[in-house]
């Protein structure tokens, strides 16, 4: 009788043990939306399902929001540049209200009319060239975050001028991050790795329960190549660097990040913008703008946005961590100089 208790007892607490140390369920996809591939590896007892309802959820974002597909939203919105406003969802209008708000504390670093000029310089595409001045003119007359007219009533959206478009592809992949989470969260997803063409999201600890470790690229080398590690969870990381797409002409890089305010590739001494947040479209929507308005101005604003941390690469190899986030960052390139001011 002894001997059957006791090994009851063994029993018991093996399947304890087996139980709480098995591992969990990982369910990993790859998929080709909003313009780039993106990654999602989930653990967790509805992972698979979880991930087959986020895919859905990517589709009917670009289906709405992309400005390369014509029954869309925004290219209803282009289509009726200069004429009619047109009524859209209560997401994308949210969205280029939110997106407008970007524009302001950037002030105009950040714009999401700037379509014309990225379509004028085509980098990234088959048809990348170098424009004439008298092109970049014309075309800069056209980017101008304040000629979109929002009409809350009715929900419609419109734009002052004709020819003018609206291009959202610098803030929806950090909104679609974040409904991917949400949609994680409710499956009782616990630990995940979002990436959405660069646009990452760590949520939770790994699976072994330590932080996410994610590299920080240097943009002088080839993608795989990093500086230092960043250790995160439940964070938004989101980098705008020179060395994503770029063409050269007459040994000159033109790179595709576009300064709406001289329609010119941005010169500032900043090389690559890392914004680490809670909230992924935080960092979609603040990386252009701070790449874009130079290491003081952006290091200023960072520090002043709660929750909100920033690396800073400049073209002399300096690089800047703001307060909030440097414990969990460590430089492992020699040939950069951590500035810890």
């Amino acid at each position: 009788m002894e001997l059957l208790f006791l090994i009851l007892i063994i029993s018991i607490l093996f399947l304890i043990f087996f139980t709480k140390n098995k591992p969990n369920i990982v369910s990993e996809k790859s998929y080709y939306i909003l313009g780039t591939l993106i990654n999602l590896k989930v653990f967790g007892k509805e992972s698979e399902k979880a991930i087959d309802e986020a895919i859905e959820r990517l589709i009917d974002i670009d289906n709405k929001m992309s400005a390369f597909k014509e029954s869309s939203e925004i290219s209803k919105i282009n289509k009726n540049a200069g004429i009619a406003l047109q009524t859209v969802s209560n997401e994308t209008f949210s969205l280029i209200d939110k997106s407008i708000s970007y524009s302001e504390l950037s002030e105009g670093a950040f714009d999401p009319t700037i379509r014309p000029l990225v379509s004028l310089w085509g980098i990234g595409t088959k048809s990348e060239r170098v424009p004439t001045e008298i092109e970049i003119n014309d075309n800069l007359k056209l980017v101008n975050y304040r000629d979109i007219i929002l009409n809350k009533d009715d929900n419609s959206i419109g734009l002052k001028k004709q020819n003018q478009s609206i291009d959202l592809g610098g803030i929806a992949k950090g909104y679609a991050a974040d409904e991917v989470v949400n949609i994680f969260l409710k499956h009782g997803i616990k630990s995940a790795i979002i990436d959405l063409g660069g646009n990452i999201f760590v949520l939770g600890n790994k699976n072994n329960e330590s932080f996410w470790n994610v590299g920080i690229q240097n943009p002088f080398m080839p993608r795989g190549e990093h500086i230092g590690i960043l250790s995160l969870k439940d964070k938004s990381i989101v980098t705008s660097g020179n060395y994503e797409r770029f063409f050269i002409k007459d040994n000159k890089a033109f790179h595709h990040i576009i300064d709406p305010k001289t329609g010119y590739p941005s010169s500032s001494n900043v090389i690559s913008a890392t914004i680490i947040s809670d909230n992924s479209i935080d960092g979609d929507g603040l990386s252009t703008g701070v790449y874009i308005m130079g290491l003081d101005k952006a290091l200023d604003l960072i520090e002043s946005i709660k929750g909100v941390d920033a690396i800073f690469i400049t073209n002399d190899k300096n690089v800047f961590v703001t307060s909030g986030i440097r414990h969990n960052f460590k430089l492992s390139n020699t040939e950069f100089i951590y500035n810890n001011n």
